[in-house]
């Protein structure tokens, strides 16, 4: 199964917090992983890596938009559709965080917040080939 390309799938992991220098020797120490700064979008965020697979981000919490929110991890599952999966979470009853986002050379991603209050992000991949 390729998480990227499977609806309905976890396919990436995204830490937020004001520390990421700090994050980024904490988790390369603990658990051997690797960073290299992203080249797509405009702002410091760097991309981890495990034995050469790429699986999550790091960015500093400045660019939530609301500092506030304390550092956490976020997961993003992957769509299709993202356009009538926001519809489907909306009649369900989620609230919708952040409306659809694009990422350059990545795809469009929405942030919705359950009818229970859970946060969890949607994705739909447009990679370039």
């Amino acid at each position: 199964m390729n998480p990227f390309t499977t609806s309905g799938a976890f396919s990436w992991f995204e830490l937020m917090t004001g520390d990421v220098e700090g994050a980024k020797k904490f988790y390369g120490e603990l658990f051997g992983w690797d960073f290299k700064k992203a080249d797509n979008v405009d702002f410091d965020y760097s991309v981890v890596s495990l034995n050469g697979q790429e699986m999550a981000g790091i960015m500093d919490i400045k660019h939530c938009g609301d500092e506030r929110i304390p550092p956490h991890w976020g997961n993003y599952i992957t769509v299709s559709d993202i356009n009538s999966m926001l519809i489907k979470a909306k009649v369900l009853g989620a609230n919708v965080i952040v409306e659809i986002t694009s990422i350059p050379k990545v795809g469009d991603f929405a942030i919705i917040q359950d009818p229970q209050g859970a946060v969890i992000s949607m994705i739909e991949y447009k990679m370039e080939s």
